[in-house]
Order: C-alpha cells, then sequence, then structure tokens
C-alpha cells in the first residue's frame, strides 16, 4: 500500500510516499480503507519535531480518518467488514494518510449519512476539542454568553454549533475571510479582531472565554478581564499557558483533547441533524501531503484540508 511516512523529523521535505506492507490488525483493532484523513496543525508539529508527541520513525502522520472497515481483529465487537466509520486514532501510532489503517475499535463510530464519507475525516479531533472545551472543561449553560476567540478556524464552526445547540449566546472573533463562515455556524456577534478592539467590542461580561488561536500573552490576560467573577476561561493552545485571576474566582485551564467514542457519536448524530456544519476548503490527493504541511509551516494554510489516499 502506499502511506506518506517521514523517517526523520524536519522540513516538509521529509516526507515521502512510500511503498509499505499492509498492516494486519492485532486483537481489539480493524483495518480500515481510508476515504480520508484530514490534516491538523499538530501533525505539522510532530512532523518538524517540536510538538513532544512520541511517535516511531518512520511515522505516518494523519488521527483523523474516515473510511470502511476491511478487516477485523480478534474480540472485535459491535462492527463488521464494509462499515463507514469515522474516528481519532492515538496520535503516537501510525496515522491514516495512507490507502490502509489500523484502528483500535473502541475510538471508532459510526459514520454520518448526511455528508460524503471522505468529508467525515474533519470531525473527530476537532469536533472533540470544541465538546469538550466547552461542556467538560467550562461547563456551558443555557443563556450563558460565550466569547470564542479564532472562531474561524477548523475547531470554531464546531465550537459555535455547539454553543448555539446548548442555548449559549456566542460572540466569535474571525478575520473578514471567516465572517461567512462564523454567521453561518450560528455566531451572534462576530468581532473582526483584525480592524476591531475585542476589548471595546465586548460591552458585557462573559461567562466562558475560549481561545482556541495563538495570541499575545499580554492580549490574552486583558481579555480574561471581560470574563464575569466566576467564569471560565479554556485554551486549547497546549503552548501557552492560560491566564487566570483568582481574586474575582476566574478559573483558567489549558485542555488536551482525547479520544471519546460516546461524544464523538452524539457529534456524528448533532451532524446528521443539521445541528453542526462541516466545512471543508480543500481536498488534497495523498501524493501533495508535503505542500499542505509547507503551506501549514508558512502560516499561508487557510481551512480545513482532507486528504484522499485513492484521488
Amino acid at each position: 500500500m502506499k502511506a506518506m511516512r517521514f523517517h526523520v523529523t524536519g522540513e516538509p521535505s521529509v516526507l515521502k510516499l512510500d511503498d509499505v506492507e499492509t498492516p494486519t490488525p492485532g486483537s481489539g483493532e480493524v483495518r480500515i480503507r481510508v476515504a480520508a484523513s484530514a490534516f491538523s496543525p499538530a501533525d505539522n508539529g510532530i512532523r518538524a519535531g517540536f510538538l513532544p508527541i512520541p511517535v516511531t520513525l518512520p511515522h505516518t502522520p494523519g488521527y483523523d480518518v474516515s473510511g470502511t472497515i476491511d478487516a477485523l481483529g480478534d474480540d472485535v465487537s459491535g462492527f463488521t467488514v464494509g462499515d463507514r466509520v469515522i474516528g481519532f486514532l492515538p496520535m503516537t501510532a501510525p496515522g491514516a494518510a495512507a490507502e490502509f489503517v489500523i484502528a483500535p475499535a473502541n475510538v471508532l463510530v459510526a459514520a454520518p449519512s448526511s455528508i460524503p464519507l471522505a468529508d467525515a475525516a474533519a470531525i473527530p479531533s476537532v469536533a472533540l476539542t470544541a465538546w469538550q472545551a466547552l461542556f467538560d472543561e467550562a461547563s456551558i449553560a443555557e443563556g450563558q454568553r460565550v466569547l470564542i476567540v479564532g472562531a474561524g478556524g477548523a475547531v470554531g464552526g464546531f465550537a459555535i454549533g455547539l454553543a448555539k445547540h446548548a442555548g449559549a449566546n456566542v460572540i466569535a472573533t474571525a478575520s473578514a475571510r471567516s465572517h461567512e463562515s462564523v454567521r453561518a455556524a450560528g455566531a451572534d456577534v462576530v468581532i473582526d479582531h483584525t480592524r476591531d478592539s475585542v476589548l471595546d467590542a465586548v460591552t458585557e461580561p462573559v461567562d466562558v472565554l475560549l481561545n482556541l488561536a495563538p495570541i499575545d500573552p499580554e492580549e490574552f490576560t486583558a481579555l480574561v478581564g471581560l470574563v464575569r467573577d466566576g467564569g471560565v476561561v479554556v485554551s486549547t493552545t497546549a503552548w501557552m499557558p492560560a491566564p487566570s485571576d483568582e481574586s474575582r474566582g476566574v478559573r483558567s485551564v489549558v485542555m488536551y483533547v482525547r479520544s471519546d467514542a460516546e461524544r464523538l457519536a452524539r457529534i456524528v448524530s448533532l451532524v446528521d441533524e443539521g445541528v453542526l456544519r462541516v466545512e471543508i476548503a480543500r481536498r488534497v490527493p495523498l501524493a501533495e501531503l508535503a505542500g499542505i504541511h509547507q503551506q501549514a509551516a508558512d502560516g499561508t494554510l487557510r481551512g480545513k484540508v482532507i486528504v484522499l489516499p485513492n484521488a
């Protein structure tokens, strides 16, 4: 089979399209014929060597997958060959930028039926990030005000949709190129952070500040002032701390997404119900993955990209 791998960490050019043996599933595992994998900035960090996630070289990136179960290992129940599935794969294991991938059965759920199977690869890790940030960490509730910073990215659309579904009022920051998609996701107020001051634009306290973007630490600290006493700050930017304000009871947490099949299945239901939108910016062949990594490294990559192994 074909697999995109890097044998050493470094620049995007270390990615090579290799011919490798088709893997065999072990106990509790299945083999998936990959419809698509989804590129993530974390893939870029792992390949470059600055994101400290231990992988065995050579490594195949792509921890979000959609596809069809092709073979079952021992002790697998609940799935059969031919099932259409999605999942958030272990980040330390070989990923889905390949024609086939091995997956633990317990991270997989049935794929949504309302969108193409390949596009469903864009769901797992980013939608789980949004869910875990809002519900597990912030415990948002109906009627609350949520400020989402960096809402124009892949996580932002899911975060807006989930917050609105929970009955929250959503204020989102995004650059002008993302305003249409952010509004379509359901944001009540959209602030162009490249033009306007968020501090001036948000005139009433918010219950939750969700940061999804790399921002200046001083700006982040200032934004905490918008959070009401007893509110919550959640950040997905794992490389930088999240400020709090203990004097006002404002707590903060930096979260790390984790696989959760139960929540992922609920997310799939919300996609099929039309509550959550799945936006794909580009669909590229596996052979072009190094170019996507290069754009991510240059800071020119925009929107969610899925990688098609058989295009």
